[in-house]
């Protein structure tokens, strides 16, 4: 069986709302090799007191130790929100075939450089579940500005 892009987005959803729920910024990722998930993670930079522990990032370690691999040349990423640059790096670096995010984040996002940032062999979708991610990161905001 073949999932969809909105299937595994909402996994990457499940993940934000795990960071939501621990006062992390609402950002999941998730890794998908044959179909299959194999590497879940979500923003931790506050739990782990690390500036780089961005679910992106996490989510490249623990796909990398999966497979037993540093180059994910036949997975996917899907992310709640457009990469960062520092994320962007990684995930040229890790040759992932494939980028799928949801909510566009025109401050911060790799895009402001260029999609010459990804690796030349990396397809990216995007806007994939983007209304559900935006709202997620408006709620946290705005509960912190309360």
């Amino acid at each position: 069986m073949y999932f969809s892009d909105e299937y595994f987005m909402r996994i990457a959803l499940q993940q934000a709302a795990i960071a939501f729920d621990e006062g992390e910024i609402p950002v999941g990722a998730i890794i998908v090799c044959q179909n299959q998930v194999i590497a879940k993670a979500y923003n931790q930079t506050e739990k782990l007191n690390d500036v780089t522990a961005h679910a992106e990032m996490l989510a490249i370690t623990a796909a990398a130790q999966t497979l037993g691999s540093k180059y994910l040349k036949d997975c996917t990423l899907y992310v709640t929100l457009e990469p960062c640059v520092m994320c962007g790096g990684a995930i040229f670096w890790s040759q992932l075939s494939r980028i799928v995010w949801g909510a566009s984040d025109d401050k911060r996002g790799f895009k402001k450089l260029g999609a010459s940032i990804m690796h030349p062999k990396s397809t990216i979708s995007f806007g994939v579940l983007q209304e559900d991610s935006t709202l997620l990161l408006k709620r946290f905001f705005s509960q912190l500005r309360t």
